[in-house]
């Protein structure tokens, strides 16, 4: 009827499906109309998810994949669990056989109930998600690519990948979850669908310094490394190769590089493998691993070996966190603005040189990559680097002066001369004091957002040391 629209909307369906097997009413009332009972209810719902996913799909084809007959037959069976079995996963096919062969406990048929219930839900997920990317305008439908305004509501469908070690202690219980494939559709799930291919379990703070890891080096085309502790860069570096990227990387702070995660955005090779292996590293992430580096990385079982589609892995539109009885969303931080080229000649918008002194075309290549790393730094950051590894990190601080006083005690620790460096910081100078700290260090070129009420005192700050200042006019806290 109507194309295939109704199908199973019949109350010879629904109501063999509903009728209880133990109340005389319900069986009376199928006997009289003739209703045969119906015991095993198997449904494959269409696949809006699938179809939601490939490129050039037109309203209409979205909107004839949302089933009606599926999920009512789903839900019907669900209810009526204790004398009907449901099933919505093919996986679930062989139990299924199995329970037919004999009278299957009430706890097989309830686990299907809620698994079902948890599929109709993730499909009604995905078809509202989908839904709020499209537009009416003009009397025509079209899509976007994303909603393009914070939903008033929002629907969350998930499944659990496996139980952690632990939560960010180990007197906390934690889980790793991802997409339901209902919801989802087709397509990698970036971390969701990682492959562990060697070492210890993951714990929850691993997979954060993993994904922090991730985000980094996906700032760069060029082969770059990162090593990460509590999701703060210790060093990030691009290269000739990732070898070379993560050696630069190690260097620029040996002392915390130590247990620290580490991120590549190339493959692991034997001799990226090598260098890894010299030092205890926790674990690593990268888009593949070939067979010499696996060998090389066999030889220390302990150490977490994941890999994910990096095409996968770009974060989502949007970020989700928890609050005391409440979640916040917002909009994912990009660093559009530094996308290339930084130069004299030509720069993007927003982004100006507010000092008397322009950077040489030495120091726009650093300002570039440190402005990269820098919106990866917990606020309040300043950094120091060189075009092609930072030098210094000073992360987390309560202010922004002593943002700059951690990194330069750090390098002086380490015997790295900030002489001819630049710096980065996440937000703006409230004071002329960073940026005189900035001076004092040996740095010739700062990079900054601007936006203080007390701008001009530290632009003429810079002028008096000679430095050049670029302001982007995005600031990049991260908490």
């Amino acid at each position: 009827m109507m194309d295939g629209r109704v199908k199973t909307l019949h109350p010879n369906i629904h109501g063999g499906i509903l009728a209880r097997r133990s109340n005389a009413e319900d069986l009376h009332a199928i006997a009289r109309l003739g209703i045969q009972s119906i015991d095993v209810v198997v449904v494959n719902l269409y696949p809006f998810a699938e179809t939601a996913a490939k490129p050039g799909v037109t309203f209409d084809e979205l909107v004839e994949q949302i089933d009606i007959g599926g999920p009512s037959m789903v839900r019907a069976a669900a209810k009526n669990f204790q004398d009907v079995l449901v099933v919505v996963d093919p996986a679930d096919y062989p139990a299924l056989l199995t329970a037919l062969d004999e009278t299957p406990p009430l706890s097989f048929r309830f686990d299907l109930m809620r698994k079902a219930l948890a599929h109709t839900a993730a499909y009604d997920t995905a078809i509202s998600a989908t839904l709020a990317t499209v537009r009416l305008e003009g009397g025509q439908f079209g899509r976007a690519d994303r909603a393009d305004a914070l939903l008033d509501h929002l629907d969350l469908a998930l499944e659990k990948i496996r139980d952690l070690r632990y939560g960010e202690n180990p007197h906390q219980k934690a889980a790793w979850y991802r997409p339901t494939r209902v919801a989802q559709g087709v397509g990698p799930a970036a971390l969701g669908d990682a492959t562990i291919l060697q070492g210890k379990e993951l714990s929850f703070t691993n997979l954060l310094d993993l994904d922090a890891a991730a985000r980094i080096v996906l700032e760069f085309e060029e082969p770059a490394a990162v090593v990460v502790k509590h999701t703060n860069p210790c060093g990030a570096a691009t290269g000739e190769s990732a070898a070379d990227a993560y050696s630069r990387a190690r260097d620029a702070d040996a002392l915390a590089a130590f247990g620290g995660i580490v991120g590549l955005n190339r493959t692991l090779d034997v001799a990226t493998a090598e260098a890894i292996a010299s030092t205890f590293i926790e674990a690593v992430i990268a888009p593949a691993v070939d067979a010499g580096a696996a060998a090389v990385l066999a030889k220390k079982p302990n150490m977490r070996v994941v890999t994910a589609s990096f095409d996968a892995l770009k974060p989502t539109d949007v970020e989700l966190r928890s609050i005391l009885g409440a979640m916040l969303l917002q909009e994912r931080d990009r660093v559009v603005e530094a996308q290339p080229p930084w130069s004299a000649d030509r720069l993007p918008d927003g982004v100006t040189v507010v000092t008397k002194r322009q950077p040489t075309a030495e120091e726009w290549e650093a300002l570039r990559f440190a402005w990269r790393i820098c919106a990866h730094v917990k606020s309040n950051a300043v950094i120091f680097t060189d075009a092609r590894h930072t030098l210094a990190i000073g992360a987390g601080q309560m202010s922004r002066v002593d943002a700059v006083n951690v990194a330069v005690m750090k390098a002086r620790t380490a015997n790295i001369s900030l002489i001819g460096s630049v710096a980065a910081s996440d937000a703006f100078f409230p004071f002329r004091d960073g940026l005189d700290a900035v001076a004092g260090s040996g740095a010739t070129a700062v990079v900054q957002p601007g936006g203080s009420v007390r701008d001009a005192e530290v632009i003429a700050a810079a002028d008096e040391h000679g430095i050049a200042m670029v302001f982007t006019g995005r600031r990049h806290f991260k908490h």
